[in-house]
């Protein structure tokens, strides 16, 4: 069940690199994807080493399957990276795991997929479900929700700035006829949208406001980043590489908040510091871009941006 579409991995040796892998770690990879950084991972761990990785896309897990199969040090399991504390708990890695690595949002298969629904440049299903088998699907959403719902979304999740505008349209239309095709919810929501962007589908924010929500992703992610750190040694690293601003903004005040400790919440001229309120990160470096051979390689990868943190305590 492989998928055919090719999947192009974002910052593949900077990741990696940001683990400092050890011959004989332990590592997550929450986002295993195709196996880009799992298979690199792999080249770097020694016998002893081992690896875990996570997907909710049964697609991705059908991938990490025959990888398992090649690679004892390897083991898949379809769960969302936000449950990446519970699964460490059940394995007895938690405070034990050398490197977690995040890497965020939607893949090149699945938007190139039409099939998936993700994509407003090719026509398929509306569904845009990471895992097709739980939750509810965008044209099941959009079915049922406010039109102030709507809105709230598009401008939320998506940063859509006519984000009323594109709400009413949705269900003025879905009135006549509900939407059940990708191409046709993008082509309702392109004549609701007055001002272009250069370079810019006028879909783009509105269906990416979509996914995120179907999918919970800024959730997660908190989820996912809270059970990191509890998961990592002392020592350990944690690397997460976000590809729009509000997975960006969570990830670096995430990190800078531990990186700080809680001091701010006391009062200056508190005369002891109790250790519970020490930093629990030290930020690694500052943040990653894809190169310009990268850019030229691979565009999608001109809004990635990689963090590094290490644990403290």
């Amino acid at each position: 069940m492989t998928s055919n579409f090719r999947h192009i991995t974002v910052l593949l040796d900077e990741a990696v690199d940001g683990l400092a892998v050890r011959a004989g770690g332990c590592y997550l990879d929450g986002t295993f994807g195709r196996g880009g950084h799992s298979r690199l991972i792999l080249e770097r761990l020694g016998p002893d080493g081992r690896l875990l990785g996570f997907d909710k896309d049964p697609l991705a897990i059908a991938t990490g399957n025959e990888l398992a199969a090649e690679d004892g040090r390897f083991v898949v399991v379809q769960r969302s990276f936000a449950e990446l504390g519970e699964e460490a708990a059940v394995r007895g890695l938690v405070g034990k795991v050398s490197g977690v690595l995040l890497d965020l949002g939607v893949s090149s298969p699945q938007l190139d997929d039409a099939e998936r629904g993700f994509s407003f440049l090719n026509d398929g299903p509306l569904d845009m479900r990471m895992d097709p088998s739980r939750g509810v699907s965008a044209a099941q959403w959009i079915a049922s929700a406010s039109e102030e719902e709507i809105a709230r979304v598009f401008k939320e999740y998506g940063e859509e700035r006519f984000a009323k505008r594109m709400a009413r349209a949705v269900v003025l239309r879905r009135a006549e006829q509900p939407f059940e095709r990708t191409a046709d919810l993008a082509q309702v929501l392109t004549v609701a949208n007055p001002a272009w962007e250069k370079g810019k589908n006028p879909a783009t924010r509105a269906f990416q406001g979509l996914r995120i929500y179907i999918n919970n992703e800024l959730g997660d992610l908190q989820r996912g980043l809270d059970a990191a750190l509890e998961t990592l040694e002392v020592g350990g690293r944690l690397v997460v590489i976000s590809f729009h601003s509000l997975e960006d903004r969570i990830v670096k005040q995430f990190m800078r908040k531990h990186a700080k400790g809680e001091r701010d919440e006391y009062p200056r001229d508190l005369p002891i510091i109790p250790k519970a309120f020490e930093p629990r990160l030290k930020l690694i470096g500052k943040p990653q871009f894809a190169s310009e051979a990268e850019l030229k390689a691979n565009p999608r990868s001109r809004s990635a941006v990689m963090r590094v943190a290490e644990k403290m305590r």
